[in-house]
């Protein structure tokens, strides 16, 4: 046995490049050309092979660092003498151990895919491996379809597009076994208490729209100046008393307007591959409620078909009932698009995730008076703040744009709300 260094060879105008890849590590057996590191200039990357075969007892580098021609990158331990045995002198048994052993590749025939040993490091072009770390993908877990089992762009691809309908599965196996590398109670008192059944209902419709539909969030505010002050000043025509309407019965109509305008926020794909997506006539509007069992989203039905009166009693009764468990089943289906509304907590904006299999759904935070420029004057103007996040494989962000500044015109002082009470 005997110990050598290897270096960083003559990379040619390379000097003090960054070190973006450590390909191996302490304790790890090479062999000659196996790639160690990935460095990456202003114009590409670069894989440093082995010069020798050995056994890694110290590395050198890491992640971050600057290397030039000479630098050390590993120190291994190397035979200088190997036994050779012929297969003749072997026994059958032990020969067929061997070819066993060597054979760490398998050569899938029906897919015509290289299936590799994911203890040792993919073979990839810098190119690709890069592509792939921008993508979140562990290469070496990429079955490569090239000559030896190389790893293409397009093996990414095909690796991402057949893992994502494992994606929930999988997600849920690494956190419990993450929950199972230790005990909570090791670290002080704990309490163990049931998942509220609505909860654990819901949480399987969150994760399949957070990992499965492409989320993009328009933010935006809208000025309700004059619809507040039309919304406070609504009194009972019979009574005289103060009409107590919230809000989110305006934010309704107004959004079942836009909805019209924008056919493409009241679809749903359910299977994008068909290339087919279903539009709905109707405008049953869901609303987020906040209940002590967890979030429900009820729908209030024919939304455009009602006006703002009608729509702020159903409200108060929908939610209501989801509040006491009695909300029917079919009620939390069916829907055009979401509201969720957090003006009565607090918060500006945020990000709410998609109820699939609707493509929008839209967030509205606590409004609030600001100092607005207008007519080259700054005004105090009541601001209402928006979070439209929208699937951005149906709707694109001009779409969504046009959409939110429909849904601020609705809003606005122009809008025929004062006819729809």
């Amino acid at each position: 046995m005997s110990k050598k260094d290897i270096k960083v060879p003559n990379i040619g105008e390379f000097k003090d490049v960054e070190v973006i890849e450590v390909l191996i590590k302490k304790g790890q057996k090479i062999k000659k050309n196996d790639p160690l590191i990935t460095i990456e200039s202003d114009k590409s990357s670069v894989e440093i092979p082995s010069s020798d075969d050995g056994t890694i007892i110290s590395l050198n580098v890491k992640i971050g660092d600057k290397v030039s021609e000479g630098d050390k990158i590993i120190e291994i331990e190397s035979e200088k003498e190997i036994k050779e045995i012929s297969a003749q002198e072997l026994p059958k048994s032990q020969l067929l151990k061997e070819i066993k052993k060597d054979n760490v590749k398998k050569t899938n025939e029906t897919e015509n895919i290289i299936v590799k040993d994911f203890s040792t490091k993919a073979s990839a072009s810098p190119k690709v491996r890069k592509f792939a770390r921008e993508l979140g993908v562990n290469i070496n877990k990429v079955p490569g379809s090239e000559r030896q089992g190389r790893v293409t762009e397009s093996d990414v691809k095909l690796f991402i597009a057949t893992k994502s309908d494992k994606s929930f599965k999988d997600q849920n196996t690494t956190e419990q076994k993450i929950e199972l590398e230790y005990s909570h109670s090791d670290f002080g008192e704990v309490d163990i208490k049931d998942i509220p059944r609505v909860k654990k209902l819901s949480s399987k419709y969150l994760m399949n729209s957070w990992t499965k539909i492409p989320h993009v969030t328009n933010h935006d505010e809208a000025d309700i100046t004059e619809l507040e002050e039309f919304r406070t000043s609504l009194t009972d025509v019979y009574t005289g008393e103060k009409k107590k309407i919230t809000p989110l019965a305006f934010i309704v109509k107004a959004l079942t307007t836009s909805l019209k305008k924008f056919p493409n926020f009241n679809t749903s794909i359910d299977q994008i591959e068909n290339g087919k997506m279903t539009v709905k006539k109707y405008y049953h509007v869901g609303i987020a409620v906040d209940t002590p069992h967890g979030l429900m989203v009820p729908k209030l039905r024919n939304a455009d078909n009602k006006n703002i009166s009608l729509i702020s009693t159903e409200l108060k009764k929908i939610s209501q009932q989801c509040r006491d468990l009695k909300i029917d089943k079919k009620e939390l289906f069916g829907g055009s698009m979401t509201i969720t509304s957090l003006g009565g907590i607090g918060g500006s904006f945020f990000t709410p995730i998609i109820n699939y299999p609707e493509v929008a759904i839209l967030g509205v935070g606590r409004a609030e008076k600001k100092q607005v420029f207008m007519d080259g004057k700054f005004v105090t103007r009541t601001m209402l703040p928006l979070s439209l996040s929208y699937d951005h494989r149906i709707i694109d962000g001009a779409e969504a744009a046009r959409f939110n500044n429909d849904l601020k015109e609705n809003l606005g002082k122009n809008f025929a709300y004062k006819l729809a009470v």
